[in-house]
């Protein structure tokens, strides 16, 4: 057992306190048996007595974590009232748990119970603690590892297997603590017996002492099992996804047709619409291979590498306030120069971890110039790089996750050393001391160290879940980390990367939310996310690679227009498309395309996209001081680039949206504009038809269907102001779903 546990015994022993009376090998164990139950039972849970403060004066670890603290809260808190090795039956901790008194949680389990049983045999032999140096738990497996069953099959039992340090198993079914991700589902009982309660999917956590399972539990209606015969595969993605639709008996969609493969591919790819020239060009092309050319195409286009800078751009924090105007402006181009050059994203990383010097000569440094917390940094890098939310071990061991607070701040000490010399602040708010206008210098400071709160000494800097180097005071922490992120063997980069791209493209990532990589939250095809990983690392982790990969598997062509109702129903699955609604960027952009008129966007030329901007606008939250396009932006859930997560952008539909698009500022002045593209056609002197030919591909990359056409040149026809019926009809297609969706 780790000494760590022993501290508070330790420590009251050493102050004259109590002696803890040590367990014999025939004894109930604490740790082992005690413990479990406790946890069994929710006692120590967030909700209960594991909560930061207690419940009801009683406060015991998280999850069992601190085993020398909950002992000590058992036997000594309180003048030991609530365990009595004399009368063991009257030990509070059994008859609370058994409701023979008031108690808040009611009754947790019978005297009937194995619980109580085990509870009462270890007051009853005088509350031992066990014997340092016993066997401790190194792994927990749990069978079956998943299980699909198909009406009217509707229960299985899972057993869990313990494996100790000393080689011994043993099966800890009656004292592992069951939870189902998702309500309604399934219920299991105290025996391990998983009983169906509707058709759906869940993942149940199966948890020991410090150790977690999932065990994916899927239970489907009686439905025939669909005809795969016609579903080719381009690649080893199709292979993959259909070998989990067959599964799960879902019948995939068709493939997309031409029109809505081309609107998605330059939308997931370069965040603009096609011209209506590269429409017809597409849709009149009979080569066979020509979805690969146009994937092949759109990589090499500049707007490629600035729609996915962008995307970094908000991971990285780089917003105005923090960095400046010109700093924004360098790091931008920076990483949009990156991305160009198909740069391997691990050498990526590894430039931006390792970075130092001027934050105007050396780009990269800003990203420690906008995170000046060593804690917040480190937190940033484990979610940006490696996937890995690690914010819970802050105060307590993680409670769904393997980390603990030494693993916390043993990362943490790897950044606290990253200070700064800042040349001048010429910043416009004197009361903001978080904006900094002007150069600023990042080095390294060799004598700057992170508290560990637990041992109350400097925190040994850790890699997470790897051995880490010895680091003297001379070494560069920062280099090291760097190398070790972007080193092929890392076992975390690659995969949080690929899950990136894959919910950029998807709309979903196999692990959602993407940045979130845990036991406790498995993805949605295990196997499809190791293959990417490992397609990604072999490929020398190029992003222009693995978009191709994914954008050229059929499961990405597919329609997202499904017939089958089981299908229509799938969104973990990739049986069919996501409908996504385009983002503020694309949306903007895509407005300006169609209408031909340019947004204008305070402090920059006219004519710069939105996803050409390096920053959101520092005005935040308000609107004051930025432009119809600032404001169009904001309403459309462009981050403010405060946090490391592509959680901050925000696409949730809501009235000002709509305010916006039926009646904004922005959307009459585009459709009103008398050199917008109805205008331009209009002078030119073409035909209604021609118009509304050209307008649909312009923007829905199709032309106009009979029943369409027939109803819209009637109107237009009828019309007793041609320019006023064909703002109409430009704003009914830029108010259109097909025009506001990805699809």
């Amino acid at each position: 057992m780790p000494a760590r546990r022993y501290l508070l015994v330790l420590l009251l022993t050493a102050s004259g306190g109590f002696r803890p009376p040590l367990a014999s090998a025939g004894d109930v164990s604490f740790e082992r048996d005690v413990l479990p139950v406790i946890t069994r039972a929710g006692c120590n849970a967030g909700a209960c007595h594991g909560n930061l403060n207690g419940k009801g004066g009683f406060k015991l670890s998280l999850k069992g974590e601190d085993v020398a603290g909950d002992f000590a809260a058992l036997t000594r808190d309180m003048l030991a009232r609530r365990t009595d090795p004399i009368r063991p039956d009257e030990s509070l901790i059994l008859k609370k748990a058994t409701a023979q008194v008031p108690h808040e949680g009611g009754a947790r389990f019978s005297k009937t119970s194995n619980e109580y049983a085990i509870l009462n045999t270890w007051v009853a032999n005088g509350c031992k603690f066990d014997t340092q140096g016993g066997p401790t738990l190194t792994k927990l497996t749990v069978t079956p590892a998943s299980k699909i069953l198909v009406n009217p099959a509707d229960r299985f039992r899972v057993k869990a297997i313990a494996h100790f340090s000393d080689g011994s198993t043993r099966d800890v079914t009656p004292l592992s603590a069951f939870e189902f991700t998702q309500v309604g589902v399934a219920k299991i009982n105290a025996a391990g017996e998983v009983i169906r309660e509707q058709p759906g999917e869940a993942v149940l956590l199966v948890r020991y002492i410090s150790q977690v399972v999932p065990v994916r539990v899927v239970f489907l209606p009686d439905r025939p099992a669909p005809e795969m015969g016609a579903f080719t595969t381009n690649n080893e993605i199709d292979k993959l996804v259909l070998a989990q639709l067959k599964e799960l008996r879902l019948k995939p969609a068709e493939l997309a047709p031409d029109h809505i493969f081309l609107r998605r591919a330059f939308l997931d790819a370069c965040g603009i619409l096609p011209t209506p020239a590269e429409t017809r060009a597409f849709l009149a092309d009979i080569d066979a291979k020509k979805r690969e050319k146009l994937i092949d195409a759109l990589l090499t286009r500049p707007e490629f590498a600035e729609f996915w800078a962008q995307k970094w751009s908000d991971l990285l924090r780089n917003e105005e306030k923090a960095l400046d105007k010109k700093g924004v402006a360098v790091f931008y181009r920076w990483i949009t120069a990156q991305l160009a050059a198909d740069r391997p994203l691990n050498e990526f990383a590894r430039d931006i971890i390792a970075a130092r010097g001027s934050t105007y000569e050396n780009p990269p440094a800003n990203f420690w110039r906008a995170i000046r917390d060593p804690l917040v940094r480190s937190e940033s890098v484990a979610q940006v790089f490696l996937g890995t939310r690690i914010g819970c071990a802050r105060c307590h061991n993680h409670p769904f996750d393997r980390w603990t607070i030494d693993d916390y701040y043993g990362f943490g000490a790897l950044f606290a050393r990253v200070d700064y010399r800042v040349l001048e602040n010429n910043r416009k708010d004197i009361l903001d001391k978080h904006e900094f206008v002007g150069e600023q210098i990042v080095w390294q400071n060799r004598t700057g160290e992170m508290p560990n709160p637990r041992t109350k000494q400097n925190a040994k800097p850790k890699f997470l879940g790897a051995p880490t180097p010895n680091m003297g005071d001379a070494d560069d922490r920062l280099a090291a980390v760097a190398d070790w992120i972007a080193s092929p063997t890392n076992p975390f980069f690659a995969m949080a990367q690929v899950n990136r791209i894959w919910l950029h493209l998807m709309g979903r990532g196999l692990v959602d939310p993407n940045d979130d990589f845990r036991a406790t939250n498995p993805p949605t095809n295990p196997e499809l996310l190791d293959w990417l990983a490992k397609d990604f690392a072999k490929g020398g982790f190029r992003l222009k690679r693995m978009v191709k990969t994914i954008m050229l598997s059929r499961t990405y062509q597919l329609s997202a227009t499904v017939r089958d109702r089981t299908t229509m129903g799938d969104e973990l699955h990739n049986s069919h498309a996501a409908v996504v609604p385009l983002e503020a960027e694309q949306l903007l952009d895509a407005l300006a395309q169609v209408t031909g008129v340019p947004v204008q966007f305070k402090g920059y030329p006219l004519g710069m996209r939105a996803n050409q901007l390096p920053a959101p606008p520092q005005s935040g939250r308000r609107f004051d001081g930025v432009g119809m396009g600032e404001k169009f932006l904001k309403t459309f859930g462009k981050p403010d680039r405060l946090l490391t997560c592509e959680c901050e952008r925000n696409d949730d539909p809501g009235l000002l949206q709509a305010f916006q698009l039926i009646t904004g500022e922005l959307m009459n002045s585009l459709v009103r504009d008398a050199d917008n593209r109805v205008g331009m056609m209009l002078s030119a002197g073409k035909t209604d038809a021609e118009m509304l030919d050209e307008i649909y591909l312009a923007s829905l990359c199709r032309p106009p269907t009979p029943v369409e056409a027939k109803k819209l040149l009637a109107l237009l026809a009828a019309a007793k102001d041609r320019r006023a019926a064909w703002e109409d009809v430009l704003w009914a297609l830029l108010n259109s779903k097909e025009f506001l969706l990805r699809r």
